[in-house]
């Protein structure tokens, strides 16, 4: 060591990534010790590194928060490389915590994720959207009741409204994240939005609380595709979590980023709640019930992903959705390429379930008019069993139940219409 960055000599090597180096450094003077990050030198002379690593810096000092990482200073070393210099942390992260501990309880969960939330909301007013957020990028300083956390690397954040005649941090349509948490429009080059980050924090969530990413595949790209296409897991199939978290992370993390929570501190709200539903004397307890379900998924063959391919499932889904709603059934979620739609059964079922089986044949044969001659495959598959409910504001919402894990018990057909055992016996007794 022994080089000087401005008035801070840098002392040891605290971590090295494909950008640049942290080292351990101190004040000539003052005494005070700092991280220093320096920017790789062979990437000095490139222009969109340096412009990125300079706007990290500023990103992050311009939002200015207790949970964000604080910059003091910023350079060039002797060799022309840029540095800036921040609080020096612990180098242990929320990632290790989890190696360490395994899943965390939800009560312990929602005190990590509190502070990320407020750190995630400052940025979102201050026009930023992280883009990365994962468990590594959380350095925890202490993990107190409460912790104490502080949110990293902003490397590839996005701002929203860049001053006039200064570019963007990223062009249009560059794919930026990491795989096991990157939202749909991450994937495909869309619009990034505070949405993103919601979506990353839904993955989060899942992972605290289970110990395990929702989406696990052997490489990225098949983990790109679940994100896209497969079914968000629930995590109370997968660890001891109240069911009413279930639906927190499957809206955090809907394929489409409009139907999210509109904010961080709203999610925040509603994991409060879902974790403790008696401290909201309005939100009743949720409730068991019997019902006739309909699970829909529209395929494509690999190789066939067209737009228009595309458009043909869109306009299939909307035309189920639609009719499923006409005839009382509760949308209980809509993800990507499926769907599941849920009817309440009254107090006396075999007069209800052969006109349910109808509508479902019914919409079997439709859906099949549809799709003849694209290469688009939908499948509908019928269920009996249990649910459950309570009112919300807009009418009865589905919270969870063995329905809604339709990983356990959708089956295919090559007709494209499937009933499990529990429908035929319901529906023909």
């Amino acid at each position: 060591m022994g080089t000087f960055a401005g008035e801070y000599l840098l002392q040891a090597v605290v971590g090295t990534g494909g950008h640049g180096t942290v080292y351990q450094a101190e004040h000539r003077i003052l005494r005070r010790r700092a991280a220093v990050k320096v920017l790789h030198s062979h990437l000095s002379d490139k222009g969109e590194m340096l412009q990125r690593f300079v706007r990290e810096a500023r990103v992050v000092n311009q939002i200015r928060h207790p949970n964000i990482v604080n910059v003091y200073d910023f350079g060039l070393l002797p060799d022309g490389s840029p540095y800036y210099v921040m609080e020096l942390l612990p180098s242990r992260t929320l990632s290790q915590v989890l190696l360490e501990r395994g899943r965390l309880s939800p009560d312990r969960t929602l005190e990590f994720l509190t502070p990320i939330c407020a750190a995630l909301e400052a940025a979102h007013r201050a026009g930023v959207v992280h883009r990365d957020l994962k468990a590594s990028n959380v350095a925890v300083v202490s993990d107190a009741h409460p912790p104490q956390i502080k949110l990293l690397d902003f490397g590839i954040a996005k701002i929203l409204h860049p001053e006039p005649g200064e570019p963007g941090i990223t062009t249009d349509g560059e794919r930026l994240g990491t795989p096991h948490a990157m939202a749909p429009e991450q994937i495909r080059g869309g619009v990034i939005g505070p949405a993103t980050d919601i979506y990353a924090l839904g993955v989060l969530l899942f992972r605290l609380l289970t110990g395990e990413h929702p989406f696990q595949a052997t490489n990225n790209l098949e983990v790109e595709r679940m994100h896209l296409e497969a079914p968000i897991p629930r995590p109370s199939a997968r660890a001891p979590v109240p069911t009413t978290v279930d639906a927190v992370v499957q809206r955090c993390m809907d394929k489409e980023s409009d139907r999210r929570y509109p904010s961080v501190s709203a999610l925040l709200a509603a994991l409060r709640e879902a974790l403790d539903p008696a401290s909201s004397p309005s939100t009743p307890h949720p409730s068991s019930a019997s019902a006739f379900v309909i699970h829909a998924e529209a395929t494509l063959p690999l190789g066939n992903e067209d737009d228009d391919a595309y458009t043909t499932v869109s306009s299939v889904l909307d035309a189920l959705e639609q009719k499923l709603c006409e005839k009382g059934f509760i949308l209980a979620e809509q993800m990507g390429m499926a769907l599941l739609g849920v009817r309440l059964l009254d107090a006396s079922p075999s007069l209800v379930l052969p006109e349910l089986l109808s509508v479902a044949r019914e919409l079997h044969q439709r859906t099949q008019e549809r799709v003849a001659g694209s290469s688009v495959s939908v499948h509908l598959c019928v269920h009996v069993g249990q649910v459950e409910t309570r009112q919300g504001p807009d009418g009865i919402e589905i919270t969870g139940g063995p329905l809604t894990d339709t990983a356990g018990w959708v089956l295919r057909d090559t007709s494209g219409f499937a009933m499990t055992p529990e429908s035929r016996r319901a529906c023909i007794t």
